[in-house]
């Protein structure tokens, strides 16, 4: 196998690169990565109409007409938006203590469109009987009620307001249902030494979204990757060091190790239904209580569209599980490096997705190494694609995210410090986030401009927005 010594130099790395695009479609797969769980499919949303006796608009309203109409035109948004949402209901409430037993026998829904005839019960007393994202469907005339959804949603209720004539407007909220419905029905499995440590962060997430989590200890991590077929992981192996541009210093035996970590891991998550993993890897490392290094099997994982997340990061693998299942964008968990100098900030990690522009987009180049910062196992270098803007973000708790916006200059493919992936961006102040930074050292990079739909999911899911920058 071909190696070489550190570090990989800019020349080294552009003769790799002869005759090859800038990106192509690698298959890192070697078996199945179809979990089949209920965190896919669409939303199930319930419709409810409020209607008093008709002052406003105009006291002769037909509200059966007027439901009729908008009835239909809620068809075609779900028609438009069959993907992300189902709708279910479209019952006529006048007051609050009508629609208490109509929630209690919804049974389970992922959030309720309220959609004002002429206008109907307050809003705070019909959110007190769920606890789902509820979107208020304000059509011009139909209600004053609009006024109060602000001073509402202040108090921690789960609502967001759309005050419009176009049915077209309420086309994001579909999707960010379905981001609810996604994270809601995750479950995320948690490979630490001490699960009590990490319990309260996986309880507080579950309050607020849903998720579900299961610890697991280093003894079962080994019995699982004891279990796992030499041979396969062998042939996995292979196809994945063919699929690289180099293999630089680490070992065809590390590599085979990655492989059957990541056949481990999938089985243990076939098991459990679950679609992410979480393991405190440098704790469990520094005790060699794991058989192999997990950075192959996060990098695979992610490109797939499940979740492998370093360092039992309940934080960060609950921002990608929320971002990453509403824009197909995978996430990058990095240590962030600061140069207030140039106003940049790169990212740094040895775990990288290859699919980083979409799921469903070409995967880019990678080098195979050691993990940087213990120089043993094996990980991926991934060529991160320049020149869009990236969104980083971060649960800083389950009631408060961290966003910030930057642009990608370039990769970083030689640098001997920090970690193996690195990806250079240009920030609007470094200065301003340097000295505004809480919350922990991790962020995760996510390619495209996801601000809004952040904004739009932390209104509706009852989380603040804080931007850094």
């Amino acid at each position: 196998m071909p190696s070489t010594t550190m570090p990989l130099t800019r020349r080294q790395f552009s003769y790799t690169l002869c005759g090859l695009p800038f990106a192509f479609p690698f298959k890192l797969a070697a078996q199945d990565t179809n979990i089949e769980g209920p965190w896919d499919g669409p939303a199930t949303v319930a419709k409810v109409y409020l209607a008093t006796r008709p002052s406003w608009p105009k006291p002769d309203l037909d509200i059966p007409q007027e439901v009729a109409e908008v009835d239909a035109r809620l068809a075609e948004v779900q028609r438009k938006n069959a993907r992300n949402v189902r709708f279910v209901g479209g019952e006529v409430i006048k007051t609050a203590e009508e629609f208490k037993p109509l929630a209690a026998k919804m049974g389970p829904i992922d959030g309720v469109l309220f959609i004002p005839i002429a206008h109907g019960a307050a809003i705070g007393p019909l959110l007190d009987a769920i606890n789902v994202p509820a979107l208020f469907f304000s059509r011009p005339y139909a209600t004053h009620a609009w006024s109060g959804i602000a001073d509402v949603r202040k108090s921690g209720r789960k609502i967001d307001v759309v005050a419009s004539a176009s049915y077209g407007d309420l086309d994001p909220y579909m999707e960010a249902f379905r981001a609810a419905h996604h994270l809601r029905n995750s479950k995320v499995m948690v490979g630490v030494g001490n699960p009590e440590r990490g319990r309260p962060a996986a309880d507080a997430f579950n309050k607020q979204f849903g998720v579900g989590f299961r610890f697991v200890s280093g003894n079962d991590l080994k019995q699982a990757f004891d279990a796992a077929d030499e041979r396969t992981a062998q042939k996995a192996a292979d196809e994945f060091t063919r699929g690289a541009l180099r293999v630089i210093d680490t070992t065809p035996e590390e590599i085979r190790k990655g492989l059957r970590f990541y056949q481990a891991m999938l089985n243990m998550m076939k098991q459990e239904k679950a679609n992410a993993f979480a393991i405190d890897c440098f704790g469990s490392l520094a005790t060699r209580t794991l058989p192999g290094y997990p950075c192959i099997a996060w990098s695979k994982l992610n490109d797939a569209g499940l979740y492998g997340v370093c360092e039992a990061d309940l934080q960060s693998a609950m921002t990608m599980i929320l971002v990453t299942g509403h824009s197909g964008m995978p996430g990058f968990i990095s240590d962030p490096v600061f140069d207030t100098s140039r106003n940049e900030v790169t990212h740094a990690h040895c775990v990288s997705a290859t699919k980083m522009r979409g799921l469903n987009g070409p995967s880019y180049p990678y080098v195979v190494r050691k993990h940087l910062e213990t120089n043993e196992g094996a990980v991926l270098q991934v060529m991160m694609p320049a020149g869009d803007a990236v969104t980083v973000a971060r649960f800083a708790s389950p009631t408060k995210m961290l966003v910030s916006s930057a642009e990608v200059t370039g990769a970083v493919m030689d640098s001997d410090r920090g970690c193996r992936t690195q990806v250079r961006t240009r920030v609007s102040d470094a200065e301003k986030w340097l000295q505004n930074y809480t919350a922990g050292l991790h962020r995760v990079l996510f390619y495209g401009d996801h601000t809004k739909d952040i904004e739009r999911m932390g209104r509706l899911m009852g989380f603040e927005v804080v931007h850094e920058i």
